[in-house]
């Protein structure tokens, strides 16, 4: 256990860092688990509702990637990554 005073600070705001990242982190695992539900459902059904719905959902995972990215929870090479995949994973199901 830390007996600086600034030390313990820096234990409490770790703490509290590390519950905003599981948040937003969090976020990012639900969307993309929608998305690729729909991705699944278009896949299926290819029309242009369905297409629709589909780059909808991709746009509302891109925003929670960056947002979480802008709060530094991912860093940038990691938001690029996953909105890459995302981006593949709707290229190679067509």
């Amino acid at each position: 256990m830390a007996n600086i005073k600034s030390a313990i600070k820096r234990i409490a705001i770790g703490k509290r860092n590390e519950l905003q990242n599981k948040k937003y982190l969090s976020q990012i695992k639900t969307f993309i688990k929608k998305y690729l539900i729909v991705l699944d459902q278009y896949k299926n059904q290819p029309t242009n509702i369905n297409l629709k719905f589909t780059l909808k959902q991709l746009d509302i995972v891109y925003s929670k990637i960056d947002k979480a990215k802008k709060c530094k929870a991912l860093t940038k090479n990691t938001a690029a990554r996953k909105k890459s995949a995302l981006k593949n994973a709707l290229i190679f199901k067509n």
